[in-house]
């Protein structure tokens, strides 16, 4: 990559100076890029994503600064980038015209691979055919959309403004303008939530033909309304048994309608996996871009500011405000937390490379032969992976291999 100042990443992050065009020459080649839309139209109450409604009326200015930045990394990015993910938020919020804009800035400051990946979320009240035609006429060739439940009573707990018809009405704006790959996102595990609604929820899914579906339990942060809540004692969270069993019953629907189950929250049609998040979990190298976005190269990890004003107030680069380069066991064990991720599992030479250096090696060669002899992890066909029944218990083996 290209370096101008002779300033490091690592440099800049550490004096919380905005990130310069100066990049250690040649130690990171970003494979995606990640954008930042922080706007929404209601906040959720179980959402820790940075977004917010914005009363201000900032969206052009948000998206005439984010041209500021992309101008600024087009520098350090010489070979092709393979995929792009704008999330938030909720990009779709974006007029047509600044959806157009962004995009098309997104794709004159870096070079792109032929059939790169161009994934935008949406949420369905978002979506009208003009926004859909702005996504294809942009080149965006994916669109995650945050479903959640088809149940309206689960809607209103989750304090989500769409109806379930909705969904429906957005899938079919979306298909009819040309986008060829569609991900419905689902949260199981809703406070009040049946193993039958779930199961209705799943059919209902599949009524729309997805390429791809995300089946996530709901978390309870601490940062949140809903997480603070829930430390009171306000809500009660689903019971274990039941979210098992809500996980057992996606693995069955999906699984016999076809889909590939691929990592421990996500399925696609064969060939249909979301290339972006599979960057992230292979740890690889991304840039971010936007208030609040996260990105990483060469094992340094940074966040830019999570807040709009001071994001506008900066230029060309975000300012950054958390930053952590992981040792050679914080490297070694995170390899570990998200590659068991992917059901693929991790070959054994990747495994035995792991652990052949760090301080914990022995620690953690001991950690996989327990889980191994309890039945959470397995080797088939000379890879290491959870089974089925660690999945449900994946953060108990990371928490060891950490």
């Amino acid at each position: 990559m290209a370096s101008s100042q002779g300033i490091s990443l690592q440099q800049a992050a550490e004096r919380r100076m905005s990130l310069p065009d100066a990049l250690a020459a040649g130690t990171t080649a970003f494979r995606g890029a990640y954008v930042h839309v922080p706007f929404c139209r209601h906040k959720c109450h179980y959402c820790d994503f940075y977004s917010f409604v914005d009363s201000d009326g900032r969206q052009r200015a948000f998206v005439e600064r984010a041209k500021q930045e992309l101008e600024a990394w087009s520098s350090c990015v010489s070979a092709p980038l393979e995929t792009l993910f704008v999330g938030g938020g909720t990009p779709t919020m974006l007029a047509p015209d600044e959806l157009r804009d962004l995009l098309g800035a997104i794709r004159q400051a870096f070079p792109w691979k032929a059939k790169a990946e161009w994934t935008v979320e949406a949420n369905p009240e978002t979506v009208t055919p003009e926004i859909a035609a702005a996504l294809v006429e942009s080149g965006v060739t994916r669109v995650s959309m945050g479903a959640q439940t088809f149940q309206p009573r689960l809607l209103q707990a989750l304090e989500r403004t769409h109806d379930p018809a909705s969904v429906g009405r957005a899938v079919g704006h979306l298909r009819s303008a040309g986008i060829g790959q569609l991900n419905l996102d689902l949260i199981y595990a809703i406070p009040g939530g049946t193993l039958a609604e779930w199961q209705d929820d799943l059919r209902r899914t599949l009524d729309l033909a997805p390429n791809h579906v995300s089946c996530y339990g709901l978390m309870y942060e601490s940062n949140t309304p809903l997480g603070q809540r829930h430390a009171k004692g306000l809500v009660q969270g689903a019971p274990e048994e039941l979210e098992v069993a809500m996980h057992e019953a996606a693995c069955a629907a999906l699984g016999t309608a076809g889909f590939e189950h691929y990592e421990i929250s996500n399925w696609s049609r064969r060939g249909q996996r979301c290339r972006h998040n599979e960057l992230y979990w292979r740890n690889d190298d991304w840039l971010a871009v936007g208030p609040s976005a996260s990105g990483h190269a060469s094992g340094l990890r940074w966040r830019n500011v999570p807040r709009l004003g001071d994001w506008l107030a900066d230029g060309p680069w975000s300012p950054v405000q958390d930053v952590e380069r992981l040792s050679e066991d914080g490297r070694i064990g995170e390899a570990f937390m998200m590659g068991l991720r992917l059901l693929d599992g991790m070959p054994e030479g990747r495994v035995r490379d792991l652990l052949a250096s760090g301080a914990k090696a022995t620690v953690r060669q001991l950690a996989i032969a327990r889980h191994v002899e309890a039945g959470l992890l397995e080797w088939v066909e000379g890879t290491l992976r959870l089974s089925a029944r660690g999945r449900m218990l994946a953060s108990e083996v990371a928490v060891d291999l950490l």
